[in-house]
């Protein structure tokens, strides 16, 4: 499921219960354009926002699939969305073939991505995500793979290290922060996740509007769970399992992901297989800002089958 600019957001009501926000919600719904009886597909379900709003606009008929790589987000989803049209999994973008596949299911009519890692797993200080908590270093969103930012911070060669964080986190200061890291592990292992953010504060000298540890974070956590290959899979994926007429939605958080996605949908708009449905990635309102500021950074972009 970053940044920290999910997809959705916890909030607290008066009852003090976790309540699910998520991000454009009814711009998604709008430019999925819901058929009755349609098959939608949310790649990212988490606790399953996106899919209850997309479950009302369906009809008897109408099937919803939910994929995610966290079991506690899949069990949450399961409570919210139960019913007999929704069928739950827990899977990778690559695997979205595979999914339906095993559903029996041919071709889809929408698919959501809303990408990154959500507020839910950033929360959970154990999940050791946060640059805040003082969990060990971890961020994998299925825990029952093997590769954690433990492993990646204590074990990659230092070369391996500043191609990460200057690819993955366009951080300015990677050589600098690879070098403290190296320099600090040969003495004892970078255990946890506030251990870590201490090294890349001292690395920058001091705060400033956001962490410093920020972007270091998150190129970490596209190395742990390879989010950008998995996104480049999915979509392909997707286009070639959507029907004349079906709609794909992606929200990005970061240039990384939007670039990607962009640059997918351009490519196949030239070669006649989707149409765009934004020039430009929608962005959140002002209002919505208000309420969620991990939004503002958010962007939508939506296409077509021919």
């Amino acid at each position: 499921m970053s940044k920290p600019s999910p997809g959705s957001f916890l909030s607290m009501e008066s009852s003090n219960r976790a309540v699910h926000v998520p991000v454009l919600l009814n711009e998604v719904v709008d430019m999925l354009a819901v058929r009755e009886n349609g098959i939608y597909l949310d790649a990212t379900v988490g606790l399953g926002g996106h899919a209850s709003a997309i479950l009302q606009r369906l009809g008897r008929q109408g099937i919803l699939i939910g994929t995610d790589r966290d079991e506690e987000a899949l069990a949450s989803a399961a409570k919210r969305l139960g019913n007999g049209r929704v069928r739950l999994r827990k899977k990778r973008f690559s695997e979205i073939r595979d999914i339906l596949s095993e559903l029996k299911i041919d071709s889809i009519d929408g698919v959501l991505f809303d990408l990154g890692v959500s507020m839910f797993q950033v929360k959970d200080y154990d999940r050791g995500f946060s640059f805040m908590s003082e969990a060990r270093l971890d961020m994998r969103m299925d825990p029952s793979e093997r590769l954690s930012a433990w492993e990646v911070v204590n074990r990659y060669p230092e070369k391996e290290l500043q191609r990460i964080l200057k690819e993955f986190g366009e951080e300015p200061l990677f050589r600098k922060i690879t070098r403290r890291i190296v320099i600090n592990r040969q003495s004892a292992p970078i255990n946890k996740c506030s251990e870590l953010a201490a090294l890349v504060l001292q690395a920058y000298g001091g705060r400033g509007k956001t962490h410093p540890a920020t972007k270091t974070f998150q190129a970490l956590r596209i190395e742990v769970n390879k989010e950008l290959e998995e996104l480049r899979n999915g979509l392909s994926a997707a286009v070639g399992m959507l029907k004349a007429g079906g709609r794909i939605c992606v929200i990005a958080y970061h240039s990384l992901e939007d670039r990607i996605v962009k640059n997918t949908f351009r490519h196949l708009n030239r070669e006649g297989v989707l149409r765009i449905l934004t020039k430009k990635p929608i962005a959140p309102v002002r209002e919505e800002v208000l309420k969620n500021p991990a939004a503002r950074s958010a962007k939508l972009r939506g296409v077509e089958k021919i």
